[in-house]
């Protein structure tokens, strides 16, 4: 009897660890937008701390992420079970910041491209004056891109949440659990890497010798200090269009008419002649992003008028101890 309890409580486990695994695939999936954005946006706020820190400030920026999904875990295990139907409404706010936080990043970049210079050259100015505090401008960077994690970590949380919403709770511990866990050291890794890839190259690029190795060495260094900067843009355009892509799609796959005309204009496009399948293929990933951005766009109009509205109020209404006296 005891011989099999015990068979029939290990076979439980291994359900178990098997739907987490499962479910946790889906979930990395769904979050594979979040995820690009959050390199780009950590490897560019770890950007201009000095070299010999880099790796130390990644790793502080690290335990706070873990602090967040600390954080953020309970409170979507305790929403997900004391009010289950708040999830999609939840995971809806989630893909309209993500849209909303996409179409800011371009606006940013088009109208206001010489804000992000000035911005760069005062950092620049700042890490060339000796007369600056080095250990007050690197905490405040790390706060910075902790803060920046705690929102990303809750999109994370929040779409991982919608995955697995109709699951036991075990198996929604299981899977919130382990996506913070990979999506930490995944993240952070990676950031560790690529912030980390021009050192490489200048070392290997200033290898001595004249041996086949060492001119291969070389030529890979030379070849990392050239890719590194066009990686950096690269994540942080394939991250943007990611945000579109993901966020555009939690609002057209829970949208019931919004699906019914993606999957109506899909098999449209299923009889057009010869590149009929290939247009059925990528329509529903091309629909899902102009979604994002009609969605984000009007985020961001919302955001601004409402912006607009509260200063031309503040402005319209004096506070009283500017009022002149009798």
């Amino acid at each position: 009897m005891p011989a099999s309890s015990l068979l029939a409580l290990i076979d439980d486990i291994a359900t178990l660890l098997d739907d987490v695994a499962t479910m946790s695939k889906v979930a990395v999936k769904n979050t594979a937008g979040v995820l690009g954005d959050d390199l780009a946006l950590n490897a560019q706020q770890v950007s201009g701390i000095d070299t010999d820190r880099e790796l130390p400030v990644v790793w502080q920026v690290g335990l706070g992420s873990l602090v967040n999904k600390a954080i953020l875990v309970p409170m979507a295990l305790l929403i997900s079970a004391v009010l289950p139907q708040a999830v999609i409404p939840l995971l809806m706010i989630g893909g309209i910041y993500l849209c909303f936080e996409g179409v800011e990043k371009l606006a940013h970049r088009f109208l206001h491209r010489h804000e992000e210079e000035e911005e760069h050259e005062d950092r620049l100015a700042a890490i060339a004056d000796p007369k600056v505090d080095m250990v007050a401008f690197e905490q405040e960077r790390i706060r910075g891109a902790v803060r920046t994690d705690f929102v990303l970590s809750a999109e994370i949380i929040v779409i991982t949440l919608g995955t697995v919403r109709e699951e036991t709770f075990l198996t929604r511990l299981g899977v919130l659990l382990a996506i913070s866990i990979i999506m930490t050291v995944g993240v952070y890794g990676l950031v560790a890497i690529i912030v980390k890839l021009d050192d490489a190259g200048l070392f290997l690029s200033k290898r001595e010798g004249l041996s086949a190795r060492r001119r291969v060495e070389r030529k890979v260094g030379a070849v990392l200090l050239v890719a590194a900067p066009f990686l950096m843009k690269f994540l942080s355009v394939a991250g943007t269009v990611a945000m579109f892509l993901v966020g555009g799609g939690i609002i057209s796959h829970n949208s019931t008419w919004l699906h019914h005309i993606s999957h109506h204009l899909a098999e449209i496009l299923e009889h057009v002649p010869i590149i009929g399948g290939v247009l059925h293929f990528t329509f529903s990933g091309v629909f899902d992003i102009a979604v994002g951005l009609l969605a984000g766009a009007m985020a961001l109009c919302v955001v601004e008028l409402a912006k607009r509205m509260l200063v031309r109020k503040s402005t319209s209404h004096p506070s009283e101890s500017s009022a002149p006296s009798n």
